[in-house]
């Protein structure tokens, strides 16, 4: 359900410019940008393109109605003036984009104090991939007052002893890199820990 409507969502602007579009010339080039922008957002959405969600949402409804509103500008430079049943169709779409937009903006901010809590655990693909000959035993989350974090405990199959591990994995050093653009500020750190018995690779937010 949630996939549909996030197809919905993100293809919605574009049916809007088919409904209100004039032209042909600029009706084509206005809609298969939105379109483009559609299915880059889905490909974040289905997790084929690795980039913050909110935000991509955010960006994507603040853009889709100036893109609209610069191509019904192009249509009135080469056009008379429109018809009387396209006044309803223009008041609709100007309606709508702009409640997708309200909602958005909402949920961002919304989103924003959540996550400002610090109580949640970053997901499984934020922790570091595995190279050939190393595999993971477990998985779990961690909790402390410092925050939650994605733990997990692996081991070598070719005898690698754990320091071994460790720079196979890269991860001698905890490296942090931003986990997004507008709406998250915190830092994604992963890291790896040789704890006597065995290597725990983690991910986690930092602030």
């Amino acid at each position: 359900m949630l996939i549909v409507l996030g197809i919905l969502f993100a293809v919605a602007p574009a049916v809007v410019w088919a409904t209100t579009a004039r032209t042909r010339p600029v009706g084509f080039a206005i809609g298969g940008t939105l379109l483009a922008g559609a299915s880059l957002l889905i490909s974040v959405q289905q997790g084929w393109i690795h980039a913050p969600g909110p935000d991509a949402h955010l960006v994507f409804t603040a853009l889709a109605p100036l893109l609209i509103a610069c191509g019904a500008g192009l249509e009135g430079r080469h056009e008379n003036s429109p018809p009387p049943e396209w006044i309803p169709r223009r008041n609709g779409a100007i309606g709508f984009l702009g409640m997708q937009f309200a909602l958005t903006l909402v949920a961002g901010l919304l989103y924003a104090l959540m996550i400002s809590e610090g109580s949640d655990a970053p997901p499984s693909r934020a922790l570091p991939s595995l190279p050939p000959g190393i595999s993971m035993v477990n998985e779990g989350t961690s909790c402390g007052s410092g925050g939650c974090w994605r733990v997990a405990t692996v081991t070598s199959g070719d005898g690698l002893s754990r320091p071994e591990i460790i720079r196979e994995l890269g991860l001698q050093q905890e490296s942090c890199r931003s986990s997004g653009w507008l709406l998250d500020w915190r830092d994604m750190c992963v890291g790896a820990r040789d704890n006597g018995e065995n290597v725990t690779i983690y991910a986690g937010w930092g602030y």
